[in-house]
């Protein structure tokens, strides 16, 4: 039995799932004013019930009385009873041996009670009987007098409360009809602002305008919707904008290395399709030819390697953890080894504990050396110093170049941005952007200075994290060799 139920309400619930906004709020309104005409019709017929009923027993009491009154001077055998009018009050007058006397014409009573025999007898000295349980159906009141009772009794009569029921049953479905239709306007105008918000996202949608933001309106919650949704739009369109920078540049330093490499590359196949390979490129210069083809190729992974980190963005699987940045930057200097020829770096860092992604550290710690290698002269080394300085970990990377001219410092982490200086030198003009990118996913902080040695110093500060660390500083030497 249980299983068919479930299966109803499972589908019920689908149905209701599968309707409008709209259709759920008016049955919603159409549903709490019929429970609430409903409550109100229960609770107002047994106030309606209750007044008449004690309407009534006050009357039958009044009415007792009056016959109790003209018993006690006539006697209960000759008092002279009211004719039966018709309709409406009952009278009958049970005598001390137990009989009883009743008007002329009027419909036989029910017979007496065993409880109102009692009182006829002076048990007690009234009743009050409902005949709810009675097959006529009245209502007797019993009153002892001179020896014995009168009893007036009146038919029940619920023409009244069914009346009053079928004027609530109209009210009420007036009531379900009309809040059904005011919930549907309200619905309507309180869903006017989603309305033209769902319009204008599928315009959107289908013209892929991104700069179409939607107009503000309303109040509340759908203002707050309106703000978050224009909010993703300015968020999509910065993305948009930054992708489209990103292939306009990167086609841009692509088409150089591409082209010198197709013309060597194609130099190389067609003196070997004609058989002159080795008289026309004497020894020395296919050597210097593949040096140039192999650091051309170095050039072009380097740089796809830089745009797939520039591309993901701050999307990344790798997770955070408290490391310390004192083996990030060893193990970043190792590295740097195969990126930055003839250079030496001295190392003087200290155990600093952060919290952040290993890899993407490493990333910016040999970036930034590379920079500074490029620059170094080949008898001065690139220096490297980490340490901790209150609750931040202060990375410095310096050189003894030329330093980077004052016009040069604003643009110095933007993307595929170079120098006039730079313009000879190998790279793609990526690199410390990632820096930039890298360390503002730590929430830290990169500068440019001037180092004492007139180079460029560029300085990172990263928020420490709370762990003891044994204060262990490494100070050494990292020689590249030449390659």
């Amino acid at each position: 039995m249980s299983r068919p139920a479930g299966r109803g309400s499972r589908r019920l619930t689908r149905w209701w799932r599968r309707r409008s906004l709209r259709t759920r709020l008016t049955v919603i309104a159409a549903t709490a004013i019929a429970v609430c005409v409903f409550l109100a019709f229960q609770v107002a017929s047994e106030l309606l019930e209750s007044e008449l009923q004690d309407a009534a027993e006050d009357q039958l009491r009044a009415d007792s009385r009056v016959l109790a009154t003209d018993a006690e001077r006539a006697g209960l055998a000759q008092v002279q009873l009211p004719p039966y009018p018709g309709s409406g009050r009952l009278v009958r007058v049970i005598l001390p041996d137990g009989s009883t006397r009743t008007p002329a014409g009027q419909p036989a009573l029910p017979p007496v009670s065993e409880r109102a025999g009692r009182v006829a007898q002076g048990a007690s000295a009234d009743l009050m009987e409902s005949g709810d349980s009675d097959d006529d159906g009245y209502l007797v009141y019993t009153l002892r007098a001179d020896g014995g009772a009168v009893q007036v009794a009146r038919a029940a009569d619920d023409r009244p409360v069914n009346q009053f029921g079928w004027g609530m049953l109209l009210i009420g479905l007036l009531c379900v009809v009309g809040g059904a239709l005011v919930g549907r306007a309200v619905a309507r105008t309180g869903l006017a602002p989603i309305d033209r918000l769902t319009a204008a996202a599928v315009r959107v949608a289908h013209t892929r305008d991104l700069d179409a933001d939607i107009p503000d309106e309303g109040g509340g919650e759908i203002r707050r919707l309106i703000q978050a949704i224009n909010d993703m739009l300015a968020a999509l369109r910065d993305s948009r904008r930054a992708q489209r920078l990103l292939v306009e540049d990167a086609d841009h330093e692509l088409k150089t290395p591409l082209t010198s490499l197709r013309l060597n590359v194609e130099l190389l196949i067609r003196l070997d399709r004609r058989g002159t390979l080795d008289s026309a490129l004497p020894a020395e210069s296919r050597t210097r030819l593949l040096n140039d083809l192999g650091a051309q190729v170095a050039e072009l992974s380097t740089l796809a390697a830089e745009l797939t980190d520039l591309a993901r963005g701050d999307v990344s699987d790798e997770s955070t953890e408290v490391l310390d940045l004192a083996d990030v930057v060893v193990a970043a200097a190792a590295r740097a080894r195969s990126r930055v020829p003839d250079i030496e770096v001295t190392l003087d860092v200290t155990s600093v504990w952060v919290s952040g992604r290993p890899a993407g550290l490493r990333r910016a710690v040999l970036n930034l050396i590379d920079n500074a290698g490029k620059w170094s002269p080949a008898d001065q080394p690139v220096q490297v110093r980490l340490r901790a300085e209150g609750a931040s970990a202060v990375l410095e990377v310096d050189d003894a170049g030329p330093g980077i001219d004052a016009v040069d410092v604003p643009r110095v982490f933007d993307r595929f941005y170079r120098a006039d200086s730079a313009r000879a030198l190998p790279g793609s003009g990526l690199g410390l952007s990632i820096v930039q990118r890298v360390v503002d996913a730590h929430d830290g902080r990169v500068t440019v200075a001037r180092s004492a040695r007139g180079g460029a110093l560029l300085r990172v500060d990263l928020p420490a994290a709370a762990r003891d660390s044994s204060g262990e500083t490494y100070r050494g030497t990292t020689s590249l060799p030449r390659l």
